[in-house]
């Protein structure tokens, strides 16, 4: 497979060789991003990175390395071990660090690992800061020190709780009436860090009746960790089961969020985002002129934002897809909610970053505020159905050949070229989007309609045609 660098990090199958993802070649990541943060300081103190792994097997391997490098070139390291995406932004912010590694490969399965680096704001880094440490890989130049300007490592194996109390004292946040609710929730935390840190956040909401399935904290996924509806029929089963409320799913480093219902049914990962947003936009006299009402979600993420920010009296704003473009637009426009239809919910008022643990909470906060179950809520919401494919990619599919004889057989359609390419249907609520995955080597496509039969019409049309052309 095939080692993926881009502006956001690393991220490779673990395995021997300039191929795979190594002690080596990560090695040369953290040198180049420690250089770059060095760089860009003002003053001459020592640089201080916040570093952090989620549950899999290569975590603790490649977290160890990681310190140590740091420490040898005059970097103090702020060690959280284990811990969420989202958490380790926050420390960066918390903690006024001047940059975070994140060890994970989000998502992908076991054998994957990778790293994710993030500026002084606890962001991702945004073009010219990822290509700047893409330009030093290559410099042999390496500026270890002696032993008196060696970093220093602090431990701090539980800042979740430092994360969850910053939740707590959001306004939109309701502990009372999640508490008076009783609700009873099935947690998959995936084999990693979610296992621990989700019923911990929910215990702290008031929620007492938890069921943590997928517990064992060992890296070894019981299922594929991607928290797609395919991936969840344990999750769903469990739901039923136990009569619960909800069930809560997460993927190894919690930045996305999935619910299912009281009856055992995915609300579908598009509707983490949407509903949430509802809630917010509803209350949005509470800002007092801090925000604009406005959404933002990326070019392959569901109308229904659109729509619910109109009904809302609001506006939408749409983005490249990535989670810095996401965040870039949000902060041009003053968005006070935004983020990406993979269930991953940015709520400013928290970071900015995508956060399942904000959105735990917010969710549980408009659900008891309804007095509705969770499948009412996905029905009041408007109803859209979203495909989502992929094409494997190899050496001999040219990507830019197949966008353009696209892009003319659509010619007469409304067609946005910002990250690959979208169609916008004129006589029908309908798109297809076509993008190169910034994460794995393959195409993905995502085609929306009011309904499954006219998406699978729409999307079956197009991959026939990529496959004559192929």
């Amino acid at each position: 497979m095939s080692l993926i660098c881009s502006i956001s990090g690393i991220r490779g199958t673990i395995g021997p060789g300039p191929d795979n993802l190594n002690p080596e070649n990560l090695a040369k990541f953290i040198i180049a991003f420690s250089k770059s943060l060095s760089l860009n300081k003002k003053n001459n103190k020592k640089l201080k990175i916040v570093v952090g792994r989620d549950g899999r097997i290569s975590g603790e391997m490649f977290l160890g390395l990681t310190i140590n490098m740091l420490i040898s070139l005059g970097v103090d390291v702020l060690n959280l071990d284990m811990a969420t995406t989202p958490t380790i932004e926050m420390a960066v912010i918390l903690e006024k660090a001047d940059g975070g590694i994140i060890i994970s490969a989000s998502h992908n399965p076991k054998e994957w690992n990778g790293l994710k680096l993030l500026n002084n704001k606890g962001e991702f880094l945004n073009k010219k800061e990822g290509q700047k440490i893409l330009e030093e890989i290559d410099n042999k130049e390496i500026n270890f020190v002696e032993i008196n300007k060696l970093g220093q490592v602090e431990n701090n194996f539980s800042y979740h709780n430092r994360h969850i109390l910053e939740i707590l004292k959001l306004p939109l946040v309701n502990t009372n009436k999640i508490k008076k609710s009783n609700f009873r929730v099935v947690v998959d935390g995936i084999n990693s860090v979610g296992a621990l840190v989700v019923p911990e956040l929910l215990k702290s909401l008031g929620v007492k009746n938890i069921i943590n399935i997928n517990s064992d904290i060992k890296g070894k996924f019981n299922h594929n960790p991607e928290p797609i509806d395919k991936n969840l029929k344990q999750l769903c089963l469990a739901v039923k089961n136990n009569k619960a409320d909800l069930g809560i799913a997460v993927d190894p480093d919690v930045d996305r969020l999935a619910i299912i219902d009281e009856k055992g049914s995915p609300i579908g990962e598009e509707y983490t985002l949407i509903s949430i947003a509802n809630y917010v936009l509803k209350n949005f006299y509470i800002f007092k002129n801090k925000y604009n009402k406005i959404s933002v979600s990326n070019l392959s993420s569901s109308m229904a934002l659109k729509d619910v920010s109109f009904l809302r009296g609001g506006k939408y704003q749409v983005s490249a897809v990535g989670e810095i473009n996401v965040v870039e637009k949000m902060k041009k426009n003053k968005a006070v909610i935004g983020g990406e239809g993979n269930g991953g919910v940015i709520y400013p008022e928290l970071h900015h970053g995508r956060d399942a643990l904000v959105g735990i909470a917010l969710f549980l906060s408009y659900l008891s505020s309804e007095n509705k179950t969770c499948s009412e809520i996905r029905k009041s919401l408007p109803n859209y159905f979203l495909l989502k494919e992929k094409i494997v990619l190899n050496n001999k599919i040219n990507l830019d050949k197949i966008l353009s004889k696209i892009e003319n057989k659509y010619r007469f359609e409304k067609i946005i070229k910002i990250d690959g390419i979208k169609i916008i249907f004129k006589n029908k609520k309908a798109w297809i989007h076509l993008r190169k995955s910034n994460t794995e080597p393959i195409i993905r496509i995502y085609c929306e309609a009011p309904n499954k039969k006219e998406a699978l019409k729409i999307f079956s049309d197009l991959n026939l045609f990529i496959n004559n052309f192929i």
